[in-house]
């Protein structure tokens, strides 16, 4: 675990500690597993947006990605009457398809990934909201999906199978990321994408790989919110989520330059953000404020991303002074001695 993890850690006791102390309704058995299932919920996402970010990129279609599958998904199952595991191996296939177009339009084009799904953000949400003709996606009376809904909604011990999920996929992003070959090259593409390039690293696949594996995870988050919400109105259903995505993966210590972060600390930022988004709601505080919270820690977070690289930066430079200033000074006195 990182300096920063611990960090994170600690502040996420002392937050927490607050918010009881405040409000002891925060450790009441259904308060907890709420905020555990939102943990769950929020955090596969922002395990999809880490993969991008470590290249240097960027992934904002995210909310719309997940409006769009979850009217897809929704509508397989309750109107076409689709086999559940179907409509999920469509979905994820479409997933797919739309992360191969991402980093097939950043690498074989040279599109910024900014511009890129920012694009995708107004398209997918605009063919939601046709496909539906502005109306809400949702089952029929008395559809009841009993296999679907225990393994994506239902809890095991009291804990939500969104929690487990994200704790499985959280394993898994960690040894990729950590590892594999592949998750150094990540993190080199992401420090400077033409020195790995030079040093023999297909940068182009690299990634186009993360932008896969990101549309990925955000497919198999599109079918938790959809079982989660039971219905899906395009126009507002998943607004804003690529931002939470970015804040827990700046939080985990990715810098949206690219090249640093853990999984780790990914998922204390989640943790963080829904304890904080929890203390709002318990003091009462409007939940319009939710993303005034969210932008103030990707600028808190920001800001101190800045400010530990110039440090560090610092550092660097005043330790290769020293190097130098000592092998200046070596010679002198080997030099001298042969005068005594």
């Amino acid at each position: 675990m990182h300096r920063k993890d611990l960090g994170l850690a600690v502040l996420i006791v002392c937050v927490g500690t607050i918010v009881a102390l405040v409000n002891p309704r925060f450790l009441s058995p259904i308060n907890l597993a709420n905020t555990a299932n939102l943990i769950g919920l929020f955090g596969l996402f922002s395990i999809a947006q880490a993969f991008v970010i470590v290249t240097g990129g960027i992934e904002l279609s995210i909310g719309s990605v997940i409006a769009l599958l979850g009217v897809i998904f929704i509508d397989l199952i309750s109107t076409f009457g689709v086999a559940w595991p179907l409509a999920l191996a469509i979905v994820l296939v479409l997933a797919v398809l739309i992360g191969l177009l991402h980093g097939w339009l950043v690498t074989r084009l040279g599109l910024q990934p900014f511009v890129v799904t920012l694009c995708g953000l107004l398209i997918y949400r605009g063919v939601a909201r046709f496909y539906t003709r502005d109306g809400t996606a949702g089952f029929s009376f008395g559809a009841d999906f009993p296999a679907l809904e225990y393994l994506v909604a239902g809890r095991t011990a009291g804990v939500p199978h969104s929690v487990i999920a994200f704790a499985i996929v959280a394993v898994i992003a960690w040894l990729v990321l950590h590892r594999t070959v592949f998750g150094r090259h990540l993190f080199a593409v992401g420090k400077n994408e033409e020195a790995a390039r030079y040093s023999g690293i297909d940068t182009r696949r690299v990634i186009i790989v993360s932008y896969v594996l990101c549309m990925l995870l955000t497919g198999l988050s599109a079918v938790f919110f959809a079982m989660y919400t039971r219905s899906v109105q395009p126009a507002s259903h998943g607004n804003f989520y690529e931002l939470y995505g970015i804040a827990a993966a700046v939080l985990g210590g990715f810098s949206l330059r690219g090249g640093e972060g853990s999984i780790i600390g990914v998922v204390l930022g989640v943790i963080l953000l829904q304890v904080l988004q929890n203390l709002v709601n318990l003091l009462g505080i409007p939940s319009s404020l939710n993303f005034a919270v969210m932008g103030s820690v990707i600028l808190v977070g920001v800001i101190a991303d800045t400010q530990f690289m110039a440090y560090r930066e610092k550092r660097r430079q005043a330790a290769a002074m020293s190097t130098l200033d000592m092998q200046n000074r070596t010679p002198k006195r080997s030099e001298a001695a042969p005068e005594h």
